[in-house]
């Protein structure tokens, strides 16, 4: 299984928009902080940025934070504990990606089902051996 997560870069935003893809096909609204370019050498701001372009690992594992099951994105540099999770503006990220089905001016929203879905479709994919 392949996620994809495509940004919207507004470098004028405090946040990015963007959308996830599973296998090439649309899954939903992404909100990330603000992408400062990590991978090209800039400066992370901490709490304020989001997570470098790359090709990650994404696993289930227990939130600390959370107390449940929920996606780990690994090994991102300069990062720990990143997570994909709801959440409805970019107050909510802290480096972490926010999935949501509805994308407003300011965030997202409907953000529990299609979380839920994502951990279901992660789950069959680890089960396959992915």
């Amino acid at each position: 299984m392949n996620l994809t997560l495509i940004r919207e870069d507004d470098p004028d935003s405090k946040h990015n928009f963007g959308q996830l893809w599973i296998d090439g096909i649309y899954f939903g609204e992404t909100l990330e902080d603000k992408d400062r370019f990590l991978e090209a050498g800039e400066t992370k701001v901490d709490g304020d940025t989001a997570i470098p372009r790359g090709r990650f690992q994404v696993v289930l594992s227990m939130s600390t934070r959370f107390k449940r099951i929920m996606p780990e994105i690994l090994d991102v540099p300069g990062f720990t504990g990143v997570r994909i999770h709801g959440g409805n503006t970019e107050e909510n990220t802290s480096g972490c990606v926010l999935l949501g089905s509805v994308r407003m001016a300011e965030g997202i929203a409907n953000c529990k089902a299609i979380n839920e879905r994502l951990i279901d479709k992660i789950q069959v994919a680890l089960d396959r051996g992915e």
